[in-house]
């Protein structure tokens, strides 16, 4: 009872000397610590970090049984482990920074200029007309538009282009003889930034057989960023849309227009309430409007 009430004090006297200022560090910390391991969902990192818990209770079990040597040598690993690290998570390193810079500022939104806007609208028209004719004569695309995380790299992968939207150069890009129609196009506030783009494929090994490479491209594309990726298969002429890691297929042209506006240009009531539901609400409601003799969802 007495070693009990002497640990109660202990305790106690600590936490006297804790400082507004410390809780404030522990909150940061753990914060942090949350939104690293949120991010970390892959089986491989977990992997990872197993393998790096293990390694740590065996240095301290080195250090508690006085093993010199082996503690010697780990302790020297750890200098060379915490760049080791830096380069296996690099992926997840590098998403995390993107997603930190490319955060925009709502007074920096307000006071854009509003022709993006109406570029924007021109775009989801002209991107419309555009799958739907080449869905007819059943002419493979793929179109992405960028939001928030920007793409850069991606673009770099492809040509640079700095041109407005029209249905007739995204019919021209992704004609079958041109040379640019194998990869993607990267649309950036109305404009087209870049074409012949490569896109990182899904490594969703749920999805179904019947999707081909540029339906892998669009979802993957998407679950690596928040962009909206409008596809055209070139086997069925079907038009989908992948958001999210979502997939929504067999659109109409009048669907496509509904969803496109809706993820892109939210109004600032919806934005300000409801800034990531968008696309899941809407694709409850649009159940009925896009089954053209197909069940919702049909696999092609």
């Amino acid at each position: 009872m007495d070693k009990l009430m002497s640990v109660i004090e202990n305790i106690g006297r600590y936490l006297l000397l804790i400082r507004p200022m410390d809780l404030v560090d522990m909150g940061i910390i753990a914060f942090l610590v949350y939104h690293l391991l949120k991010m970390v969902k892959s089986k491989r990192a977990e992997n990872i970090l197993k393998g790096v818990a293990v390694f740590l209770f065996a240095l301290w079990l080195s250090q508690l049984l006085q093993l010199n040597a082996i503690n010697y040598l780990m302790t020297h690993i750890v200098s060379v482990g915490v760049l080791a690290l830096i380069i296996v998570f690099q992926p997840e390193l590098r998403q995390l920074l993107e997603n930190l810079g490319s955060r925009n500022i709502r007074l920096l939104r307000i006071l854009a200029p509003q022709e993006r806007a109406s570029e924007l609208d021109h775009a989801i028209d002209q991107t419309v007309i555009a799958c739907t004719e080449m869905s007819k004569s059943r002419t493979g695309a793929l179109i992405v538009f960028e939001r928030k995380l920007l793409l850069d790299d991606m673009v770099r992968s492809g040509t640079t282009l700095d041109a407005a939207v029209s249905s007739e150069l995204l019919k021209n890009i992704f004609f079958v003889k041109a040379p640019m129609h194998d990869g993607a196009v990267i649309i950036r506030n109305g404009r087209i930034l870049g074409a012949g783009c490569m896109l990182p494929l899904s490594k969703n090994t749920n999805l179904s057989r019947d999707l081909g490479m540029r339906h892998r491209a669009g979802i993957g594309m998407s679950e690596n960023s928040d962009a909206v990726v409008v596809i055209v298969s070139e086997e069925t002429g079907s038009i989908s849309v992948a958001a999210g890691g979502m997939l929504k297929r067999h659109l109409m042209p009048e669907t496509l227009s509904k969803l496109l506006r809706n993820e892109l240009t939210p109004s600032p009531e919806e934005e300000a309430v409801k800034p990531k539901a968008g696309f899941l609400a809407l694709l409850q409601g649009l159940g009925k409007e896009d089954r053209n003799g197909k069940e919702d969802g049909e696999e092609e």
